[in-house]
C-alpha cells in the first residue's frame, strides 16, 4: 500500500498563510525605510549605509516582551507587543547616547496566525516610523512542539550609532552628579509573570478593577512601553548626559548599578516622585514586601539619567520639553559601588 503523501502544512507549518500576512505588510514595512537603507525586502540580510560619522560606534541590543505577550494576545492587543519590542530596544540604545538606526524582528509560534502577525507588524512599523528607524529584516518561524499551541514569542534587535567621544556609558559619572528619573507608562515589559500569578490567585480578569486602581487592569497593565529616545538624546546633545539606565528586569537598583563607576554609590529617595497606585495594588494583592517590589518592577521610573548637579533642573526641563515627565530623584555619592533606594 502506497504511503500517504505529506505536505509541510500537514506537519503544522502553513507557509502560504504567513507569506500572505507578510506580503500585505510590505508597504507598511517599506514605509519605515530611511535614505540609508539599501536594497529591498526579500534579501538574505538587511543593508544599511552608515555615513556622515567621524568615529562611529555601533550600539546593539536584542530583547523581547516577556510574558506580557500572553495578556496582550488574550486581549487582542498584539499591536502593543509590536510597539513594545521596538521601544524597549530603542531605550537600550538611547541610554548610551546613541541614535537608533534600524531594527530586525523575530516572531515565532507553533503555528502563526496571519492576523496576529499583521497586528505585531502594525505595532512595530508604527513605532519605527515614530522613532525614525528602519525595519530592515526579520524572521517568522513556525515550530510545532518547540512552542506550545498557546505560545507566541516576539523579539527584536535594534542597532544605533554614536560618535565614540560622545558615548554616555557611565565612565564620566562622578560624586556630586544628580539622578533624573523619567516617568514610566506602567509596567512596561517586566514583572508580568508575577502579575499573572497574582491575577490567577485573586481570580482577576483583565476587566477587573481591583482596590483603588480606578481603571480596568487591561487599561493599566497593557499600556505600551514608553520610548525615551527624545529626552535622552536631547540630554546627550547638551553634553550633560554622563550615563543613563533603562529600568527593566531587576528594577531601579540593579539596572542603575550597571553604569556606576567604582567608588560611586547612588542614593535615591522614593518620596521624590509619585509611585503609581498600580504598584500598591499589586503589593497588597500579592502580599509583596518592599524589596520584592523594588527588584521586580520599575515603580514608576522607566529610565534614569545622570547629569552634573548644576544642570539638574535644566535637565528636568529638557526631559519634560521632550515628552517625558521627570524629577530629580537622588544623588551620586562616594562609597561602595551600588544603589540605595530609601
Amino acid at each position: 500500500m502506497a504511503s500517504e503523501r505529506l505536505t509541510y502544512k500537514d506537519a503544522g507549518v502553513d507557509r502560504e498563510a504567513v507569506a500572505g500576512a507578510l506580503g500585505a505588510a510590505r508597504d507598511r514595512i517599506r514605509g519605515t525605510y530611511t535614505p540609508q537603507v539599501l536594497g529591498d525586502l526579500g534579501q538574505f540580510a538587511g543593508l544599511f549605509h552608515l555615513r556622515s560619522y567621524r568615529d562611529p560606534v555601533l550600539v546593539s541590543t536584542i530583547d523581547g516582551v516577556g510574558t506580557k505577550v500572553l495578556l496582550l494576545r488574550e486581549a487582542g492587543r498584539l499591536e502593543v507587543a509590536g510597539r513594545d519590542v521596538i521601544a524597549h530596544g530603542v531605550n537600550d540604545v538611547a541610554v548610551l547616547g546613541a541614535a537608533p538606526l534600524f531594527a530586525l524582528d523575530y516572531v515565532a509560534a507553533a503555528q502563526l496566525d496571519p492576523r496576529e502577525v499583521a497586528a505585531l507588524l502594525e505595532g512595530m512599523t508604527a513605532v519605527c516610523r515614530e522613532e525614525g528607524i528602519a525595519l530592515i529584516g526579520g524572521e517568522t518561524a513556525q515550530m510545532p512542539e518547540v512552542y506550545t499551541t498557546q505560545g507566541l514569542d516576539v523579539a527584536a534587535c535594534v542597532v544605533g550609532v554614536v560618535e565614540r567621544d560622545e558615548l554616555a556609558d557611565g565612565a564620566k559619572i562622578k560624586t556630586g552628579n544628580v539622578l533624573i528619573g523619567l516617568a514610566s507608562s506602567g509596567l512596561h515589559t517586566n514583572g508580568f509573570s508575577l502579575v499573572r500569578e497574582i491575577m490567577a490567585r485573586r481570580g482577576w480578569t483583565l476587566d477587573a478593577v481591583p482596590g483603588d486602581l480606578g481603571a480596568p487592569l487591561r487599561e493599566v497593565l497593557l499600556a505600551p512601553h514608553r520610548s525615551y529616545r527624545k529626552p535622552l538624546l536631547a540630554l546627550a546633545r547638551s553634553q550633560w548626559l554622563r550615563g543613563a539606565a533603562h529600568v527593566t528586569g531587576g528594577g531601579i537598583a540593579e539596572n542603575l548599578a550597571r553604569i556606576l563607576p567604582q567608588s560611586c554609590r547612588a542614593v535615591i529617595d522614593s518620596r521624590l516622585w509619585a509611585i503609581p497606585r498600580l504598584f500598591g495594588v499589586l503589593a497588597q494583592a500579592g502580599n509583596l514586601d518592599r524589596a520584592e517590589l523594588l527588584r521586580t518592577f520599575n515603580m514608576g521610573v522607566g529610565a534614569i539619567a545622570v547629569v552634573p548637579r548644576e544642570r539638574g533642573r535644566l535637565s528636568v526641563d529638557i526631559c519634560r520639553a521632550n515628552g517625558a515627565e521627570a524629577w530629580i530623584i537622588g544623588d551620586v555619592v562616594a562609597g561602595e559601588r551600588g544603589v540605595e533606594v530609601r
